[in-house]
This record gives structure tokens, C-alpha cells and sequence, in this order.
């Protein structure tokens, strides 16, 4: 097979995280807009609110299940198959969740396959982040590593773009009775469309030099977690914790606050959706901005000053979401999301560059999902009940110290820009 172009390169590792994205997004939505009164009994809107975001972080906890999984193949036979597979898993779970019935029809059984389902799509999206950022740096050359990298990390910009765009179009064009009967679904189904593309793409792709070098010369592990968990847990560990940032601003910003605004302050979900496509902008725009930065500086600088910059972010919370108005609402939302951009940007080579090549898809996998455990799964659900306790106050607290928590294992991890990934 023909070398592929850089752009096919760039391309693949994009499309895929894009996709798997845009299924992880849909639902993240879905959850927050009517999950709950679908696949649960009647009750009072903030159970059924804490219900749904309950079956939303059971995805984070498959998440690093898959990232050991598909580890093990994609360092072990390669990283083509492996994220192809990992992309039809995620694109079976999402067409499935569009086509299960809710619980006036199956009763209990509805949750219960709604959890599957949804774990499913932890698996897939568990095996999909590591190979794509793998596929993207082990190309690349070594000054434009994070460049490459920041593809894998555009994909789940415009991911949530098209997931953002689906649910605003389905606003417009739908009374609210249709949506929750049947239009939530259709964005569920038009995924398995999203996925025939990226399976294609991939397909026409060849091994990584790097791992084709570790393959001609027999350095790989029978099984990689093994000398992973023995020798590189330091960096899998506070890798996680690097990546608490990204999850916690990205989650909070659109989960919560899109469930919030839309059930405490009155903002209509279309006016509220169409905030977010706003706010995303700024995520797209901070993106590149910040791989080149990293790619100038090095990883650390650009992370710490983000993370930094997190901190203080948390403090505008309250004031901003409590308005209840768009344009301050809108502020916070972009300002969260562009720095959500910031610091998951430069990670798409920093992650990657922590591991030798044996281990690497095991452990950058796992080091990027587990921090979506830490930072994400239970984002919403904990803000929910800070609000509940406290008030907005309390949620901006947590953001802030979401983002001290990075902003200290960024400074124990060090620099690696200058690391070489043969």
C-alpha cells in the first residue's frame, strides 16, 4: 500500500475522534435534555436530571476498560486495526441507544440496556483517543509533534459542533412533544452514516513508523500493561490528572450548564444550544493556537498558563451563569470552552511522548481516560448536587480546583517536547 499524504495522516486521526465524538456528545445532550424522562419511571425533574447523568458517567468508567483493551492490540498488532474496531464499536452502541425503547415500553429492562449501550460506547471511545493521537505524533516530524497531535484534538471541537448544531436544528424544526417522543434519536441514527466514512478513511491507512521499527525489531510486550503498570505508572497516574482540567471545564460547561440554564433560568434549549455554538468557536480557534505555542515553547508553559488561567476562570461562574442572561452566559461558556481548547491541545503529543513506543497506546490511553473518570464522569452529577447545597459558588470551586489539580501534576510531569519517539 502506498504511503499516505500527510493530509491523509492528519485526515484519519481528525475523522475519527470527530465521529466517536459526536456519538459521546450526542448523548452528553441527550442527557441533559431528556434521557431521564424516556428511559425513567415519573418522578420530580432533578431525580430524573441525576438518573440520567448517572448512565452519563458510566461511559467514563468503560472508558479506561477500553484504553486497556484496545492497548493491548494496538500495541500489539498495530495501530490501524485497532482504531478501526474501536470506531465500529462506538458507531453499533450509538445506533442502538437511538433505537431502544424507552420505559413506558420495556419498563426496567429500558435502563438496564440504556447502561450497555452506554458502556459500549465508553469502550470504544476508550480504545479511540490513544491510537488517533499515536496515528497523528508517530508520523510526525519531531519540531511539529504537537502539531500533527492537535488533529485527534480538533475532533472533539467539531464533534460537539455537529452534535451541538443536530439538537438546535431538531429544536427549530420540531415541537418540544416530537422531540422527546422521536427526534432526540435521529442524531443517534445518522451516526452509523458518520462511521461507514471513518472506517473507509482508515482502511487506506498504513502502520505507524514507530511501531513498525518496534514490530521489525521484536520490542513489543505480550502483554503491555504488564511493564506498563510495573515501570510507567508515574506518568499514566499524573497524565490523568494533567487531563482533570480539559474534562472538568469542558463538562461543566456544556452538561451542566446547558441542564441548568435550561431547567433553573429559563433559557430555551434552542437559545441555549445555539450559546454553545457560539462558545465552541473559541474552543476550534485555541486548538491550533496552542499546539503552535507548545510546539515554540514546549508542552509545559502553554499547560501551565492555561491551567492557570483555569483557576480564575472558576471564579466567574457564579456571577456570569447566575445573570441569566445571554451575553453574560455566553461570555462564561466561551471563556471555559477556549480554555478547555487551551489545555487539551498540547496533550495530543504530551501524553504520547510520556511512554516508549511499546507501551505507548496502552498508556496514553490510559492516562487520558482515566483523567476523563477523575475530571468527567461525575462532573455534572457533582455540580448538580453542589448547586443543590450551595449554589453556583460551590460549582466554580470546583472548577477551580479541577484546574490547581492539573495545573500541580503538570509541573511534577516536566517538559518532553525534545523526546525522541523511536
Amino acid at each position: 500500500m502506498q504511503k499516505p499524504s500527510t493530509t491523509h495522516i492528519a485526515f484519519a486521526s481528525f475523522i475519527g475522534t470527530a465521529i466517536e465524538f459526536y456519538d459521546f456528545y450526542i448523548y452528553a445532550m441527550a442527557a441533559a435534555l431528556v434521557i431521564g424522562q424516556v428511559f425513567f419511571p415519573a418522578s420530580d425533574p432533578a431525580t430524573q436530571s441525576l438518573n440520567a447523568f448517572l448512565t452519563f458517567g458510566i461511559a467514563f468508567i468503560a472508558r479506561p476498560v477500553g484504553a486497556i483493551v484496545f492497548g493491548h492490540f494496538g500495541d500489539r498488532v498495530g495501530r490501524k486495526t485497532t482504531l478501526a474496531a474501536s470506531l465500529l464499536l462506538m458507531g453499533i452502541s450509538t445506533l442502538l441507544i437511538g433505537l431502544l425503547p424507552g420505559y413506558d415500553v420495556l419498563g426496567i429492562w429500558a435502563p438496564i440496556l440504556l447502561c450497555i449501550l452506554r458502556f459500549g460506547q465508553g469502550l470504544g471511545l476508550g480504545g479511540e483517543w490513544g491510537g488517533a493521537a499515536l496515528l497523528a505524533t508517530e508520523h510526525a516530524p519531531k519540531d511539529k509533534r504537537a502539531w500533527f497531535g492537535m488533529f485527534p484534538q480538533l475532533g472533539p471541537s467539531v464533534g460537539f459542533l455537529l452534535a451541538t448544531l443536530s439538537y438546535l436544528a431538531l429544536s427549530v424544526w420540531l415541537s418540544d412533544a416530537q422531540f422527546k417522543a422521536w427526534g432526540w434519536r435521529l442524531p443517534f441514527i445518522a451516526s452509523a452514516l458518520l462511521v461507514v466514512v471513518g472506517l473507509y478513511v482508515r482502511f487506506r491507512l498504513t502502520e505507524t513508523p514507530a511501531f513498525t521499527t518496534a514490530l521489525e525489531q521484536n520490542k513489543t510486550h505480550a502483554v503491555p500493561i504488564k511493564p506498563l503498570l510495573k515501570t510507567h505508572m508515574r506518568p499514566v497516574l499524573l497524565g490523568a490528572l494533567a487531563m482533570v482540567v480539559c474534562y472538568n471545564l469542558f463538562y461543566t460547561a456544556t452538561v451542566f450548564c446547558l441542564s441548568y440554564g435550561t431547567t433553573y433560568l429559563g433559557i430555551t434549549r434552542s437559545d441555549f444550544l445555539g450559546m454553545l455554538c457560539i462558545a465552541i468557536v473559541f474552543m476550534t480557534v485555541a486548538t491550533p493556537l496552542s499546539a503552535k505555542l507548545s510546539d515554540c515553547w514546549g508542552r509545559r508553559p502553554v499547560l501551565l498558563i492555561s491551567s492557570a488561567l483555569a483557576v480564575l476562570a472558576g471564579f466567574t461562574l457564579s456571577p456570569l451563569l447566575a445573570s441569566g442572561a445571554m451575553l453574560q452566559v455566553t461570555v462564561f461558556l466561551s471563556l471555559a470552552l477556549f480554555l478547555m481548547g487551551a489545555t487539551f491541545a498540547p496533550m495530543g503529543a504530551y501524553l504520547p511522548e510520556q511512554f516508549p513506543v511499546a507501551v505507548r497506546y496502552t498508556g496514553a490511553g490510559l492516562a487520558y481516560q482515566l483523567g476523563g473518570i477523575l475530571g468527567a464522569s461525575m462532573a455534572p452529577y457533582i455540580s448538580q448536587l453542589l448547586v443543590s447545597a450551595g449554589g453556583l459558588g460551590w460549582v466554580g470551586a470546583y472548577v477551580s480546583i479541577a484546574a490547581a489539580v492539573s495545573f500541580i501534576a503538570v509541573l511534577l510531569l516536566g517538559e518532553t517536547w525534545r523526546r525522541e519517539l523511536l
